[in-house]
């Protein structure tokens, strides 16, 4: 990880680990060939940090996704979301859709706020009757 500019941060892997993923009980898996190199790139610019968090069932959860954190990484400030996760939750597809509605908000399309629109007017339409 490094600091590309100003307001950039930039990962990418040691070169032994190229292309490489450790998985506990599957072992070292190499991406590339499995997935093609579609599938892999050299570096990539951080755009959001997940914190994945033990569920606790007493523990007030943001369900609408709108606070969103930031942390500081070395000097730059990056968007942070937590995820609490359990046992039986598919993590990866949890992973997959988290970071595609934060690139969907980065284009103007925010679900929480649609949500939010949606139910003040019905609220509101309530009302008149």
């Amino acid at each position: 990880l490094y600091q590309y500019d100003e307001l950039t941060l930039i990962g990418e892997a040691p070169e032994i680990l190229n292309n490489l993923i450790e998985i506990r009980g599957v072992g070292i898996v190499d991406v590339m060939t499995l997935f093609g190199a579609g599938a892999i790139l050299d570096s990539k610019q951080v755009d959001l940090v997940v914190h994945l968090e033990n569920w606790t069932p007493d523990k007030k959860y943001d369900r609408l996704g709108g606070n969103m954190e930031n942390v500081e990484i070395l000097g730059v400030e990056i968007p942070k979301i937590r995820i609490p996760v359990k046992t039986g939750r598919n993590v990866s597809i949890i992973l997959e859709v988290a970071c595609m509605n934060f690139r969907a908000k980065k284009m103007g399309f925010d679900a929480t706020e649609n949500f939010t629109n949606r139910l003040s007017k019905l609220i509101e339409e309530n009302k008149e009757v």
